[in-house]
């Protein structure tokens, strides 16, 4: 009643899967946490702050091995909210730096979460 199917499937597995490289769990985890810092990075520069841009360009420069592309790219933001997002990018930053057990970086996204909250909180108290 029905033919059978003579091609193979765009589901079999092809017959040289192992041909690419794949990456390991903490390869990856590399990557996210550069990405997260980079944000962090491009924010922490947006907001003038040049010596924890540095801490954090080395971080991003230790995982990618090379160092990263700085600019003080202008997003209009206002600082409050610059602070917050940072707040948020460190805090990422700082869950895949514990799941690879990663202590310096971290160190570096624990204290820029402090940082950016009492800045954050600074700017709060200061507008009542």
């Amino acid at each position: 009643m029905y033919e059978p199917i003579r091609t193979k499937s765009v589901h079999t597995p092809a017959d040289h899967a192992d041909d690419f490289p794949h990456r390991s769990r903490e390869e990856e985890l590399d990557i996210q946490l550069a990405g997260h810092l980079a944000a962090l990075l491009a924010v922490t520069d947006e907001l003038g702050l040049g010596e924890a841009g540095d801490r954090i360009a080395e971080q991003v420069a230790r995982l990618r091995g090379a160092p990263p592309a700085r600019h003080a790219g202008r997003t209009g933001a206002s600082a409050p909210a610059l602070h917050r997002r940072a707040h948020a990018l460190a805090g990422r930053a700082l869950v895949v730096a514990a799941s690879r057990a990663d202590t310096a970086a971290a160190i570096l996204a624990a204290g820029r979460m402090d940082a950016h909250a009492a800045a954050a909180t600074t700017r709060l108290v200061g507008a009542h």
